[in-house]
């Protein structure tokens, strides 16, 4: 075992000042972000930057089989390795090829301790894993051909598992998008009864206060702070909430959410997992509304998880995507959530509605289940195999118990 500082040469990537447009615009040279290298083999970038961007900054053309190592943030312990000339910014570690390391034994020894790097990352806003901390990461050094052979070995299994990982990802993504397609059917076919109106006729829209952070406190006395941190697809999550002392509540009652609201994050509504929205229940409570977050309540008229649907839907979402504004941090105001127009069903129909879709959103519920369990169960079974390849346990035995472990999953 060997560090790889010992073995290799490593070097971070750069980012050009951002406040030259002449760094960027028309730029051709292609450069990476520490988010896509979870590609695992990468063959393209989304970004460029230009020559005169390269030559003034740290940034550097890596070279074709450079393994990367993602260095901060969310993606922090990431592994690539490149297909192509790139650059990167200064957020990923490039580990060059050189004659005596198969760059794709690297790229696997290094997957193997993905764990261990993300557990080197420090800081909690944005964890961070050193270039010095990559080169200390020991990896085995053994002859060209073990390594090709290990590497064969596990390129053969990993493929099998790999197509059973994107088939169950894409029943995955079927079966949300079924249910998508099914409740924008139900919600737009207008019924004889149905009235044109918008949100801001038919609710009341609250949007939170700015709490200051200095009065935060992790004292018992407390109440949670729902911020849009802790909304996301149709869901809470109250890890690392921030809490308020209940000695200064009272002033605050405007901003006391109730059970059944339905709230929404305001900045970044949307990411690729979908829009940040969720119903609150009455373990959800009692909380208070931050800034930067909408709480959609119902009146007489219009039923609260009427509206959860109705903001689930793919005509809502493409109203937030047509009128945030901002380029860093996409943001949708309380006037552009008013503005949103729908078709109102009578009460009667509303709650028809809901009770169906109640049950179909169970059941669609009960099949993501299985397959995120069975997408848990094959990438479990990839770093097992990991593990076995880099401490000298991989046996024609491991593989083929592999592969039938794979079909296993799969048919289950």
């Amino acid at each position: 075992m060997r560090p790889i500082g010992e073995v290799c040469k490593t070097s971070a990537g750069g980012t050009p000042l951002k406040s030259k447009k002449e760094y960027y615009e028309g730029g051709k040279v292609p450069w990476l972000l520490s988010g896509e290298i979870a590609q695992g083999e990468i063959y393209q970038s989304s970004r460029f930057i230009t020559e005169a961007g390269l030559k003034n900054s740290s940034a550097k053309i890596f070279p074709v089989d450079t393994v990367l190592v993602a260095m901060y943030g969310a993606t922090a312990g990431q592994v690539g390795i490149l297909r192509f000339r790139s650059a990167t910014n200064q957020a990923v570690c490039g580990i060059f090829p050189n004659d005596k390391l198969v760059s794709k034994f690297v790229y696997y020894a290094l997957l193997s301790k993905k764990e261990e790097l993300i557990t080197k990352a420090v800081g909690n806003a944005q964890p961070n894993i050193s270039q010095a901390k990559v080169k200390k990461t020991e990896i085995p050094v053994l002859s060209i051909c073990q390594q090709e052979r290990i590497v064969a070995i596990l390129d053969e299994v990993f493929a099998g598992i790999d197509v059973a990982i994107a088939n169950t990802e894409k029943n995955l993504t079927n079966a949300r998008e079924l249910f998508e397609s099914y409740l924008d059917t139900v919600l737009t076919n207008k019924g004889n009864s149905w009235v044109d109106t918008t949100l801001g006729a038919e609710i009341n829209l609250i949007t939170g206060f700015p709490f200051k952070s200095k009065c935060y406190t992790d004292s018992d006395q407390s109440i949670r702070l729902l911020r849009g941190d802790n909304i996301i697809q149709g869901s809470l999550r109250w890890d690392g909430v921030k809490k308020w002392p209940k000695s200064n509540v009272d002033t605050f009652l405007d901003y006391q959410l109730r059970e059944g609201d339905v709230v929404l994050a305001m900045d970044r509504p949307w990411v690729k997992a979908g829009l940040k929205h969720a119903q609150l229940n009455k373990d959800d409570l009692p909380c208070l509304l931050v800034q930067r977050t909408a709480c959609l309540r119902g009146g007489d008229n219009l039923e609260n998880r009427f509206i959860f649907y109705l903001i689930s839907g793919r005509t809502f979402i493409q109203h937030v995507l047509g009128s945030q504004t901002g380029i860093g941090v996409p943001h949708i105001s309380g006037k552009q959530i008013k503005s949103f127009k729908f078709v109102k069903p009578p009460l009667s129909e509303q709650r028809s509605i809901i009770k169906m879709l109640g049950t179909l959103a169970l059941k669609r519920q009960c099949l993501a289940s299985v397959y995120q369990r069975k997408l848990s169960a094959l990438n479990e079974l990839k770093q097992s195999i990991l593990q076995k390849a880099f401490t000298g346990e991989l046996t024609a035995e491991t593989t083929n118990h592999a592969k039938k472990t794979t079909e296993e999953v799969i048919a289950a």
